[in-house]
């Protein structure tokens, strides 16, 4: 039983900063737009929610605390991602360039602002590293909650993680009620299927494309910023993001561009991501890093074969909407 739980633990930990790059991605190309971008902008955001709290730290020479620690990084990093794309969008949606090669060069540029001012600020750090403090990596340490985390087996399962586990499910929850119960969800998938229909409808195409890619963005800093701070323990590390955006971009398939099933995905992923700790299977390490994508791959067979509509991407996803062709 203590090896299910701490692989269970292990699989939710990996698969956090994996859902938060699907979620933001989800709720992109739910407006119709595809942003191959996600990597750049986790990177984007691993990189100023970490430089932010060190910063602060340097500057006025004292550790913050954990939760104020928690705050700043969230804030930065969503605004790091956020920025990232907003340059997206002002080049697909306004200038209506081709969304892949956009995605493929905000990826580059994230990847090397990321590594540049990781590399940058560690000239001014003690030994030449960005590092935060003690005081402020306990705010995202795992949690202990009364009474729910004393609970037997349940208690280590769900209720010990860090704040950011639980945001991630947070925003889960929250978008899939967003995307199937309310009308601006209902607005923003109508944009994404149809945004001539839309349009006739009186439903503003741009600002909805613009809102809904740039919050998406900000998620995906925010996956960046758990790696920065939890998966390297509030240190930067070059090239600390190592695919997680490419994963996530796979997972949107994966969960067949459902919130709630992006939970399930991102667990799976995340198991898949750590089974070579867990299950030896005596096989090259290599073979394991395949375990996610061939997921991905049978995915896709059975939604093609299915044919399903619910489980089908938005119609014109990657298609840029020229309102004088309506």
């Amino acid at each position: 039983m203590d090896t299910f739980i701490n692989f269970f633990n292990a699989a939710v930990l990996a698969g956090t900063p994996l859902l938060f790059g699907t979620l933001g991605e989800l709720l992109t190309e739910k407006s119709g737009n595809l942003n191959l971008g996600v990597e750049g902008m986790m990177f984007m955001g691993a990189i100023s929610g970490l430089a932010a709290v060190f910063l602060l730290e340097l500057g006025f020479g004292f550790e913050m605390s954990g939760g104020l620690a928690v705050l700043i990084a969230i804030l930065f990093a969503f605004l790091a991602g956020a920025l990232g794309a907003l340059i997206f969008s002002i080049l697909v949606v306004s200038f209506r360039t081709q969304q892949n090669v956009t995605g493929l060069i905000l990826t580059i540029f994230g990847i090397g602002f990321g590594n540049f001012f990781g590399e940058f600020l560690g000239r001014f750090a003690p030994g030449h590293a960005v590092t935060i403090s003690g005081l402020a990596r306990e705010g995202f340490s795992g949690l202990h909650i009364p009474v729910l985390s004393d609970i037997p087996v349940l208690g280590p399962l769900l209720f010990q993680y860090n704040i950011l586990v639980y945001l991630a499910i947070g925003i889960a929850i929250v978008m899939a009620i967003f995307l199937n119960r309310t009308r601006f969800g209902l607005n923003l998938r109508a944009v994404g299927e149809s945004p001539a229909t839309a349009d006739a409808a009186s439903i503003n195409v741009t600002r909805y494309k613009y809102l809904a890619t740039c919050i998406g963005g900000g998620i995906c800093g925010i996956g960046g910023m758990y790696v920065s701070m939890i998966t390297t323990g509030g240190a930067w590390v070059h090239n600390s993001i190592q695919g997680l955006g490419w994963i996530s971009v796979a997972l949107v398939i994966f969960a067949t561009w459902s919130p709630s099933r992006a939970l399930l995905g991102a667990l799976v992923f995340g198991a898949l991501s750590i089974m070579r700790f867990y299950l030896p299977l005596g096989i090259p390490m290599q073979i394991y890093d395949t375990f996610p994508y061939i997921a991905t791959i049978l995915v896709l067979i059975v939604t093609s074969i299915r044919q399903s509509k619910e489980h089908s991407p938005p119609g014109l996803l990657g298609v840029n909407y020229f309102r004088e062709e309506r």
